[in-house]
């Protein structure tokens, strides 16, 4: 075990929501210069627990000590953690996208001389912390014009500035793609090497055993064991052993596929970029879905996977140019979203807190908002219909919640997830688009909602998967569409796809693929 002295201990945090104890008696101690993992199921409470440490979750809201440095702390807020020494980078970044990079670095830290800020400063300043982190982006650069995994390179320049001793980073690579995650995991090892610690919640399993030090596992808001990654023989299987209590025999459940006819085809069909009209987002792709079968797609980060999937969806991205659309064997047109419902089409977005879900709403509305004329009488909303239908989703999707009346906002990204699911499930789709429907959700999540995509594949939908988690696709996939810049690259049957057939069709344009 490690001989290094300890940074943080917290002993016996209990914390508590009306009619829910997220957290019971969890303790955790961190070392100094160590990178420690949390892992648990989605709801399992390990945001709470990082809550609690950094502030937003004050001193009096729980019970429990924080002892930091070899001192008990009370923190009031994040900005009092923050001057001990703490910072938290949340999974859905503190940025504001009309601000440049050095305005957010030293947003409510401004640097001060004579009494206005000295932009002068401040920008040598943003430098020398975005040479720290690899980021070569001039500092004036607005958020909005950054990519996330530039974002997240921004957020850690913003906690160095402020002398952190201890980095919180929850799930800092789930949007992120291969290159972008290594640089990060690349850069918390160096963080490492100069003393400064550093916490990671992560679904990533193989990211968690290729860099943590020490894994603590928390299941139903208690601390269940914690792990030396050398001397405790760590590996993927025993985490996921700790995390749901058994055994995963599998990571996919058991499927007969039971394929039929040709269900929704897409022919030529070339979408230009909403605001460059001199380059095609999708270029004349052409696909098909049989009733019964997964399909996926495949396609490093910026590809072309979700236009194109956005694109079929009642044209909600980018310019349509040309292109068909058969569903059954005859051609349907479809110009907006609400078309796209009534022909028999969904799509779960890869962003449910933007896209997928409306964060004030409680859950039953959320699983009936996609087509509310399937509960109304006239222009009035049938309410015991409404909670009848979503204690129905409720149960079968096993959504972990005392009560539909909750709000979405206060459900874990896997049950935040299956509520999504419902409420396109709710509009009897005949194809269903997934666009990553598995990022940033537990193991253990993952294997319940791939049993619902099968599920749903065995009542004769047809499943268009998007993930960029290759084992995911070849664990689920009958067929996976590969796409290069837009263009669909090849189609490949699942039983002879492999990770490397599939990368070398990601990454050239080797061929145009036909309608089959």
């Amino acid at each position: 075990m490690s001989t290094r002295p300890t940074i943080l201990e917290m002993r016996s945090i209990t914390k508590e929501f009306p009619g829910v104890k997220a957290l019971s008696n969890v303790s955790l101690t961190v070392k100094a210069a160590e990178i420690h993992a949390i892992c648990g199921e989605n709801g399992a409470g390990k945001s709470t627990l990082m809550k609690v440490l950094s502030g937003v979750y004050p001193a009096g809201t729980f019970t429990g000590e924080i002892v930091f440095q070899g001192k008990r702390v009370q923190f009031k807020d994040i900005r009092s953690s923050e001057a001990a020494g703490i910072a938290i980078i949340h999974q859905e970044l503190a940025l504001i996208p009309e601000l440049s990079i050095t305005e957010n670095i030293f947003l409510g830290n401004e640097m001060v001389r004579h009494g206005a800020i000295d932009w002068s400063a401040s920008k040598r300043r943003a430098l020398e912390l975005l040479a720290r982190v690899g980021l070569r982006d001039d500092p004036d650069t607005l958020i909005k014009h950054i990519g996330v995994g530039k974002q997240q390179l921004v957020e850690i320049a913003k906690a160095l500035n402020k002398d952190v001793k201890l980095l919180i980073l929850d799930e800092p690579t789930a949007a992120l793609n291969e290159a972008d995650s290594q640089h990060l995991l690349d850069l918390i090892r160096g963080l490492k090497g100069k003393g400064i610690s550093s916490i990671m919640i992560s679904h990533k399993l193989n990211e968690i055993e290729l860099v943590a030090d020490t894994i603590t596992i928390i299941r139903d808001g208690k601390t269940i064991e914690t792990l030396d990654i050398l001397h405790d023989g760590v590996n993927e299987d025993r985490i996921i052993r700790g995390m749901v209590g058994r055994s995963l025999e599998s990571r996919f459940p058991d499927r007969t596929p039971h394929i039929g006819e040709v269900l929704f085809e897409v022919r030529d069909w070339t979408v230009q970029h909403p605001q460059n009209p001199e380059r095609m987002v999708v270029k004349g792709s052409n696909l098909t879905v049989r009733r019964g079968e997964i399909v996926g797609i495949a396609g490093l980060m910026g590809a072309g996977r979700t236009e194109l999937a956005m694109s079929i969806f009642g044209r909600s991205y980018g310019n349509f140019l040309s292109g068909h659309m058969f569903m059954d064997g005859k051609e349907i047109e479809i110009r907006n979203v609400s078309e796209a419902i009534d022909h028999g089409l969904a799509y779960v977005s890869e962003d449910r807190k933007a896209l997928g879900l409306n964060l004030l709403d409680d859950i039953k509305r959320s699983v009936v908002s996609a087509k509310l004329s399937k509960i109304s009488r006239g222009p009035v909303v049938d309410d015991s219909r409404e909670f009848a239908i979503a204690e129905e989703y409720r149960k079968s999707l096993r959504i972990k919640t005392p009560s539909v009346d909750a709000g979405v906002a206060k459900l874990s990204g896997g049950n935040q997830q299956k509520v999504v699911l419902a409420k396109w499930m709710f509009t009897d789709p005949e194809v269903l688009i997934l666009d990553e429907p598995t990022r940033g959700i537990d193991v253990g999540a993952k294997y319940e909602i791939y049993g619902i995509i099968q599920e749903l594949a065995a009542q004769g939908k047809g499943v268009i998967l998007i993930s960029s988690e290759l084992p995911e696709l070849l664990g689920l996939a009958d067929r996976i569409y590969t796409i290069f810049e837009g263009a669909i690259t090849d189609c490949i049957d699942g039983s002879a796809a492999d990770p490397e057939s599939l990368m070398k069709s990601m990454t050239s344009a080797k061929k145009k693929v036909q309608s089959r």
